[in-house]
């Protein structure tokens, strides 16, 4: 049996690597951080999940949480979308550009968020990726306008493309017809 002094130990490990993961970082990144074998930091997350998704106060707290950030994730969306139009009626297509990959990059944040919460089910998670994917499809089919409108940038567009899919491991092609 475990005397209180190593309960105390365990639970002060269970929050460094708890804090670090909600941080951001992988088991990978935490392990090396912490000097703890990441086989161990994978267990304390796991246990630490498991101890949070049996306390209903923590699981109430963790859903309010994540709803905020879910709506503050909307809001930004909703911003880069303004950029975009604003961009738009002044014709500045390098903001343009930065502003959709930034809509992408965002959509593809609140999801990993959603993920690692488990909020997603299978199913959920599913629809939610077809949704995304038909959102980033269309998000390159108005850049790939672009750039056959406008010759002048295209390479521009075409690095920022190539930059966005080297991340999501896809090859996008641009054609410009002349």
């Amino acid at each position: 049996m475990q005397n209180e002094e190593q309960i105390v130990e365990h639970l002060d490990q269970v929050n460094k690597v708890v804090g670090e993961y909600l941080k951001g970082s992988d088991a990978t990144k935490i392990s090396k951080q912490l000097a703890i074998p990441r086989v161990k930091v994978v267990g304390l997350i796991k246990e630490w999940q498991i101890l949070a998704s049996d306390n209903v106060a923590i699981r109430a707290r963790a859903q309010e949480a994540l709803a905020v950030a879910d709506q503050h994730y909307g809001k930004l969306i909703g911003l880069a979308y303004e950029v975009i139009d604003e961009a738009t009626m002044t014709a500045n297509l390098a903001s343009k550009t930065s502003a959709i990959k930034l809509v992408m990059d965002i959509e593809s944040k609140r999801i990993e968020m959603l993920q690692k919460a488990g909020l997603l089910e299978n199913k959920e998670l599913a629809e939610e990726m077809l949704e995304i994917e038909r959102r980033q499809e269309i998000l390159i089919n108005i850049l790939k306008n672009i750039a056959s409108d406008h010759p002048e940038i295209k390479d521009k567009i075409m690095k920022s493309l190539s930059e966005a899919s080297k991340k999501l491991d896809e090859t996008v092609m641009i054609v410009h017809n002349v």
